[in-house]
C-alpha cells in the first residue's frame, strides 16, 4: 500500500515522502497513530500543492534573510557597558546584549542565533556571526564603549 508520511518515521522516511508498506502496518499502526495517510490521487495532488507553497515560503524567507544580512553588515553596533579605568568590563557583553543593540537599530534577531568566538570582556571592536537562515550568515561589527563617566 502506498502512503504519505505526515511525520518522520525512523525506519521509513521523512514527513512528506511517499512510501510503500504492507497493508497491515499501514492500516493497523501508521494511519491510526497519525503518522501517515493513504496515497490517493487527491492526497498526492494536495501534497504537491503543499510542497510548492512550502518552496515559495522558503524562498521568501531566504530573500528576506539576504536583505537583512546586507542591512546588518552595513551597521556598526555600539554596545555600552560598565568598565573600569583599564578598559576591562565589569561582567561580559553577551549575545543578548548584542540582540538588544540590533533591535534598537531595527533588526530583530534572536540571541541564540548570534555566535561570539569568545565572551567580550574588554572595551574595543569585535566581530560576531548571526545565522539568519539555513545557509545565510551575517557578520556583525560590534564596538564596545564605556558607559557613563567610569572610564573617562
Amino acid at each position: 500500500m502506498k502512503i504519505i508520511l505526515r511525520k518522520d518515521v525512523a525506519t521509513l522516511g521523512d514527513a512528506g515522502e511517499v512510501v510503500t508498506v504492507k497493508n497491515g502496518y499501514a492500516n493497523n499502526y501508521l494511519i491510526p497513530q497519525g503518522y501517515a495517510i493513504r496515497a490517493t490521487e487527491g492526497t498526492l495532488k494536495a501534497l504537491e500543492t503543499e510542497k510548492k507553497q512550502q518552496a515559495r515560503k522558503i524562498e521568501l524567507q531566504r530573500t528576506n534573510a539576504r536583505e537583512l544580512a546586507a542591512k546588518i553588515e552595513q551597521m556598526t553596533l555600539k554596545v555600552l557597558a560598565k568598565a573600569g579605568e583599564s578598559g576591562k568590563l565589569f561582567g561580559t557583553v553577551t549575545a543578548g546584549d548584542i540582540a538588544e543593540a540590533l533591535k534598537a537599530q531595527g533588526a530583530d534577531i534572536d540571541r541564540r542565533k548570534i555566535h561570539l568566538e569568545a565572551p567580550i570582556k574588554a572595551l574595543g571592536k569585535y566581530e560576531a556571526d548571526a545565522k539568519l537562515f539555513m545557509d545565510i550568515t551575517a557578520k556583525l561589527s560590534i564596538e564596545v564603549e564605556a558607559e557613563g563617566a567610569a572610564a573617562e
